[in-house]
């Protein structure tokens, strides 16, 4: 798709918008979804859907952690196939690679935790909305659609790690 001069995010928590040069408006992505690595723009759904190609993940979420120095980095919570025996630290030098090619450096795509599973609703939908506000230590209510709560538990704690490592 070739975007032409008009690219732009409409409000708070809506969609993003561009306006291609065949005149069609094409929607690429949620606000929600956008973090800001000091001061660029990205998407964790575009993080993801590179991180979930690799053949030792089976699902993941990537979520926006403070940090002092750029604002927020990217975190990617990994879920890994049954069976999969790839170390943490391969799997992040692969992770890492992955983003750089497609994305580039500036992502700074460089933390990953690996946890059992995602808190998700019953029907399946994964509770990103809960993630990035455990993660920036917000309070979080618990979703009356959450499938299991006692996960939550399970977050905070490899939360705690990993926004303490940056």
């Amino acid at each position: 798709m070739s975007i032409g001069p008009s690219c732009w995010d409409s409000n708070e928590k809506a969609w993003l918008h561009a306006i291609a040069l065949d005149g069609f408006v094409h929607i690429m992505g949620r606000t929600d979804d956008v973090i800001n690595v000091a001061g660029h723009r990205l998407s964790t759904g575009e993080m993801e859907d590179l991180v979930a190609r690799h053949p030792a993940v089976a699902e993941c979420a990537v979520i926006g952690v403070p940090d002092a120095i750029k604002g927020q980095v990217p975190l990617g919570l990994i879920v890994l196939k049954d069976g999969s025996r790839i170390g943490e630290q391969q799997l992040q030098r692969e992770l890492t690679a992955m983003i750089r090619e497609q994305i580039g450096a500036l992502a700074c795509f460089q933390r990953i935790a690996r946890v059992k599973r995602l808190p998700k609703t019953r029907s399946g939908k994964i509770l990103r909305a809960v993630l990035r506000k455990l993660a920036n230590g917000e309070d979080v209510t618990i979703p009356s659609t959450i499938d299991d709560p006692a996960i939550l538990g399970e977050i905070i704690d490899t939360l705690a790690v990993y926004t303490r490592a940056g």
